[in-house]
């Protein structure tokens, strides 16, 4: 299994792209989020990822920097689907909510040829709290995070190896989920900024951690290894050197602060 980290920004970052990310293996491509634009399209180009590998994507929630790169993935797809280059169905999980909110933005913005395309080789597969799914032949749990702010859920997958990752969409683990992320192989986790830089980025405002705290969070829970994203971008230069040198204070696993396009075995 391989993790490719299409980008790492907050919904604000300029200086690289929005938090998205996509798990593969030898049966495809599973997409989790797209950011905010169709920079998605040129990232996976450059990264050599086809649409016609992709055949799972989740949508965590409705925020813009992770809800409008999915309407340029339909498109696509579903216009390679409309001109016979593209084998098989998409599928996107989703809530209920979010479902009706993604129908509604494609049905006012892109052209019919597309949207007949839904429920007939583009399915929305609604998720639920411990709701399971076969993906990439993996077993995945979504979950519910418990956001304050709009509904939002992370998953936990089971690779066939046996290694467990965890993705917490882009708010904190709250105490009632924290089961999901104890003592797992890898945890993805979201860190606005540095705490020394609380005071500047506001992120409790925003129902966001700092790497400190992501890094405790981690250390109480025994995680083996911990990426951070969904961060500011205000000096990309030292944004690695920073955080892992105030996360390692925190945490005694393997710390990791990717760049754009950085890629992980998930062993």
């Amino acid at each position: 299994m391989k993790l490719t980290m299409l980008g790492t920004g907050n919904a604000t970052a300029i200086h690289c792209y929005n938090t998205c990310f996509t798990l593969s293996n030898e049966k495809g491509y599973f997409l989790v989020d797209a950011g905010g634009g169709n920079q998605i399209l040129k990232i996976l180009d450059e990264e050599k990822i086809e649409l016609s590998d992709i055949h799972d994507i989740f949508v965590t929630h409705g925020h813009t920097d992770h809800l409008l790169g999915i309407i340029w993935m339909i498109r696509m797809i579903g216009t390679k689907i409309y001109r016979g280059f593209y084998e098989g169905d998409l599928r996107i999980f989703c809530h209920k909510e979010l479902e009706e909110i993604i129908r509604n933005i494609c049905n006012l913005t892109i052209w019919g040829n597309v949207t007949r395309q839904f429920d007939q080789r583009i399915h929305f597969i609604n998720i639920e709290d411990e709701k399971e799914q076969k993906i990439l032949g993996c077993q995945v749990k979504f979950f519910d995070i418990q956001s304050t702010k709009m509904k939002q859920f992370g998953f936990f997958m089971t690779t066939p190896d046996g290694s467990s990752l965890v993705c917490c969409g882009d708010e904190p683990l709250r105490e009632d989920t924290e089961k999901f992320a104890r003592e797992c192989d890898w945890l993805l986790h979201e860190a606005f900024c540095m705490y020394e830089d609380r005071e500047y980025f506001k992120p409790y405002e925003k129902h966001h951690s700092t790497v400190k705290d992501a890094c405790e969070m981690a250390e109480h829970l025994g995680v083996k290894n911990l990426i951070l994203y969904h961060t500011e971008d205000k000096n990309m230069a030292e944004r690695k050197e920073r955080y892992l040198a105030e996360g390692t204070q925190f945490y005694s696993g393997n710390l990791f602060v990717p760049y754009d396009r950085e890629v992980f075995e998930i062993v």
